[in-house]
């Protein structure tokens, strides 16, 4: 079984050997092939537009670097870890969306990201230099101190503006992040992207070459301060940027109502219960077109009336509404008015919904540090947390409201606006949409109040934050709850919807698997000591469970997989996969047989001394169609 994660250029090479089988030879793109399958037209030349930037070869080979890393359960920081579907995972962003690629394959509906800005004050892990080799890398972002905490001066580099790769050393930090999470998008997923006037140019070319020109939505302008900054040079900054892109192009987006919007709709009649108010539409058109077929008389207490121009409806589509009573017609001293009656929710009680503004003003960022106030007895635990209010906004463009099974990812999390965003929207809607919330332990500053109440990292902020987020929605619903109680609410479902407010933590770790050290020249005496070592494949620090979840991510399965434990062996979702990893007998076998798997992984050691066994389980598992693997 490959111990690696899924990456990007094999994924591409499969799906384009399915569609071009033509174009390859010996199992490698043969490229006059390629040429010939796609026409004479097809431009090989060097002269095009090309996004470059000093490294960016090196940012592609990272991006195609597989990882060996897993994910480890840490339950005891968890809340409701074996109900939860919510999940937060400490480690670097890059090797954990790599970890990710095989499980979350797809399934991200959106993606929202607070990146540096990259303002010249910023620290972020990029290369010292661009040929600093994996393994001096991986050592760099591994060191740790005393405590087993992370040390900022080994992983960060500052990224100052006198730095000569001042812009390239930001690029090469954003691309592969960018080009892993594009993965994960859904085919009508949808990715938010916050950043300033600093990198704004950049990251927009970034974007367009990752997820297509044709992807981009939109530069959406976040007006987040009031206009404070009189001693400011020029112009005093209001805004911000949040770029959208969509994986595939998205023919529409909507947004729900303003509250002004909300209120024109302030007419009621006999549909009040079921749709709820509603406002008037004019159904004649201001000019005239060219569609005859829209210019005829309706029939209303016995009088003709005629479009002054032409009707905005078909002849058909009017006069069933009015029959359905959905049309308003008044007679006024010029003629009449009539005008289409446009409610509030549609026939199925759902609310209507509009466009979304490409200009946002507000939340302003001051409600960031308010929110966290008041969540941390008044202290300024973070500094410059966006509002929670602005990633739920975000969330009601680009999430379905009836779809249950939407995650929302965010590699950037930060102090979790984003979580927090969720159980709110969740909170608002009646929902279970779930979060995947990834967080570097980034030290906190020894002088910041965060590290003075205890606060090692910004991982350990943003778990704290989830926590309390969810005591404090609890409570709402409980006080609200009590409210009721006695009351007749002819409204409310007889069943309550039971909120996912837990979260499971997972931390980066090494593999549970040793894995072979290419050793240089012909050390026989090293070569030997390796091949000891693999006697035993497992790592002396592993655990069943951690073994458990390490094959869960290798195989393909999510974070929130059903596991049960029957006899001696693991059944992953009802029989998809079983895991066999404590004993291996002939009834253990006999019984996972009968289980009727799809696939099934075992531990090789199991069969050791007992060669037989292992021969008759293979075959057994073949006749019985089952896919049979060993580590």
């Amino acid at each position: 079984m490959d111990g690696t994660s899924l990456t990007p250029e094999k994924e591409k090479l499969n799906a384009l050997r399915q569609i071009l089988p033509e174009a390859f030879s010996e199992g490698k793109i043969d490229w006059e092939k390629l040429k010939t399958t796609l026409g004479e037209d097809i431009n090989f030349s060097n002269e095009r537009y090309v996004l470059n930037w000093a490294g960016k070869s090196d940012a592609f080979k990272v991006l195609q670097t597989p990882t060996t890393k897993t994910l480890i359960p840490v339950k005891d920081e968890s809340v409701n870890f074996d109900e939860t579907e919510n999940i937060f995972i400490e480690g670097e962003n890059l090797e954990v969306l790599k970890v990710l690629q095989k499980s979350y394959f797809g399934k991200i509906k959106m993606i929202y990201i607070d990146p540096p800005y990259n303002t010249g004050n910023d620290s972020f892990i990029y290369p010292d230099k661009f040929s600093e080799s994996k393994a001096d890398y991986e050592k760099r972002v591994g060191d740790k101190d005393e405590e087993g905490y992370m040390t900022k001066d080994g992983m960060f580099k500052k990224n100052s503006k006198e730095n000569g790769q001042y812009h390239s050393n930001w690029m090469n930090m954003m691309y592969p992040r960018l080009f892993l999470a594009k993965n994960l998008l859904k085919q009508n997923g949808v990715i938010f992207v916050s950043i300033d006037d600093n990198e704004i140019h950049n990251l927009r070319m970034i974007m367009n070459e990752v997820f297509g020109e044709e992807n981009f939505i939109e530069q959406i302008i976040w007006k987040n301060k009031y206009g404070a900054g009189a001693k400011t040079k020029g112009f005093i900054s209001t805004h911000e940027y949040i770029l959208c892109y969509s994986k595939t192009p998205i023919e529409d987006l909507s947004a729900p109502l303003s509250e002004d919007e909300v209120k024109k709709h302030n007419r009621k009649d006999s549909k009040f219960s079921t749709r709820g108010g509603y406002r008037l539409q004019p159904l004649q058109t201001r000019s005239l077109g060219d569609r005859p077929s829209l210019v005829y008389p309706i029939v209303y207490k016995g009088k003709e009336i005629w479009p002054n121009k032409q009707w905005v409806w078909s002849k058909e589509r009017l006069l069933k509404a009015i029959e359905n009573d959905d049309v308003e017609i008044q007679e006024k001293g010029d003629g009449f008015s009539v005008d289409s009656k446009q409610y509030i929710k549609d026939e199925n009680g759902n609310p209507r919904r509009g466009k979304p503004v490409s200009v946002l003003n507000g939340p302003y960022t001051q409600e960031g540090t308010k929110e966290i106030r008041e969540l941390f007895e008044g202290k300024d635990i973070f500094d410059f947390p966006k509002p929670s209010m602005l990633i739920e906004t975000l969330l009601n463009i680009s999430i379905e409201p009836e779809n249950n099974d939407e995650i929302v990812l965010d590699f950037f999390s930060g102090s979790c606006p984003t979580a927090h965003a969720i159980f709110r929207y969740n909170l608002k809607n009646s929902k279970n949409k779930k979060f995947i919330c990834v967080q570097l332990p980034e030290p906190c500053e020894e002088k910041s109040q965060a590290f003075k109440d205890g606060y090692n990292t910004i991982a350990e902020i943003g778990k704290e934050r989830i926590r309390r987020t969810s005591k404090a929605i609890e409570k709402e619903i409980k006080a609200e709850a009590e409210k009721k109680k006695g009351q007749l609410d002819f409204e409310q479902n007889s069943e309550e919807i039971q909120f996912d407010l837990g979260f499971k933590v997972l931390k980066l770790s090494d593999s549970n698997f040793k894995h072979w050290q290419q050793i240089e020249g012909k050390d026989a005496k090293a070569l030997a000591e390796q091949m000891k070592l693999f006697v035993d494949p497992i790592s002396e620090s592993a655990t069943i469970e951690n073994i458990v979840y390490e094959l869960l991510l290798k195989s393909g399965k999510d974070l929130n997989s059903k596991i049960e434990k029957k006899d001696s062996f693991y059944n992953v979702n009802d029989n998809e996969l079983v895991l066999m990893l404590e004993k291996a007998t002939q009834q253990i076998i006999d019984s996972v047989i009968a289980s009727k798997p799809n696939n099934v992984i075992a531990l090789d050691k199991l069969f050791k001394g007992n060669d037989q066994l292992k021969t008759n389980t293979v075959l057994q598992m073949k006749d019985a169609g089952i896919e049979f693997k060993t580590i």
